[in-house]
């Protein structure tokens, strides 16, 4: 039988231009208004898409990837890791898992492991980097869907929003906990709980407040110095200096930064921060 492995996410993972040895490919979702249509794919142009958000005062959503979607991207694999975002804010998992049964229906000698991740953006990251660690290893895939599940145990979701209208329009959060994120330079801290949605528990007031606050969330849920991954919405100065504070505790922290793409800037917004962590 081939070991033919791929890795296989949705566009919330912001892994879109991901470079592994292991085929990888996302699968976009969709940002939609009444004026216009947002493919989360490499060629969108998300700072078009954020400016042409923070002026837009219509109705918006998301769309996620179809069944056909999912299949296509699984290709002709032999053996697929597919993570997705959090099925309480999305239909992908869903999408996905039926996805799984039409292929190894198709494919009886094919296997299809489908991970409702929780979370979003760059926890999806530290899962995707850890399949194809363990893929890498020769592991069985029976092996290596428990390992993830394992793993999974032990990663987190920590976020800093300066604006929530986008989260609070789609009913992704209280109205009025939205209102008040960036009256007075408030910022919203939170994470994803145990159940996969995005919970707000801080409310600082001023940016080297929140990212204290963000670094103090981390340490409360667990983060010892593992791996550390840090999306933010075009807001590297913020990015950078949540980075020096896990450094300035933690000297050999493995931290890497990116940009949010197209869904998790939906949500995230201008100046937002999404932070994935081992714990």
């Amino acid at each position: 039988m081939s070991t033919y492995f791929k890795i296989v996410a949705d566009s919330s993972a912001d892994a879109i231009c991901y470079s592994s040895d292991i085929d990888f490919q996302s699968v976009p979702l969709k940002i939609i208004t009444d004026k216009k249509e947002f493919i989360d794919t490499k060629e969108l142009d998300v700072k078009s898409m954020v400016g042409f958000l923070e002026n837009y005062k219509g109705k918006s959503s998301t769309a996620c990837p179809s069944v056909v979607d999912f299949l296509d991207a699984f290709g002709d694999a032999e053996n697929i890791i597919c993570i997705t975002i959090t099925g309480t804010l999305s239909g992908c998992y869903n999408a996905a898992c039926i996805a799984k049964q039409e292929y190894i229906t198709k494919h009886p000698d094919r296997k299809v492991y489908v991970i409702n991740s929780l979370s979003a953006g760059p926890e999806l990251k530290l899962i995707i980097e850890k399949a194809e660690e363990l893929i890498k290893s020769n592991m069985s895939f029976e092996d290596i869907c428990e390992s993830l599940d394992e793993y999974m145990n032990n990663t987190g979701l920590a976020f800093s929003l300066e604006c929530l209208n986008n989260l609070a329009r789609n009913g992704r959060c209280n109205p009025i906990v939205a209102k008040a994120a960036g009256l007075l330079g408030i910022r919203i801290v939170g994470k994803a709980s145990d159940i996969g949605d995005l919970q707000p528990l801080d409310k600082p007031r001023g940016a080297e407040k929140a990212y204290s606050k963000l670094f103090d969330r981390m340490v409360n849920e667990g983060y010892k110095g593992g791996k550390v991954r840090i999306d933010h919405c075009f807001n590297e100065q913020g990015a950078n200096t949540l980075k020096n504070l896990v450094l300035n505790n933690y000297p050999k922290a493995d931290i890497k930064i990116d940009i949010t793409h197209g869904l998790c800037s939906f949500y995230a917004e201008n100046g937002g921060m999404l932070v994935g962590f081992e714990k």
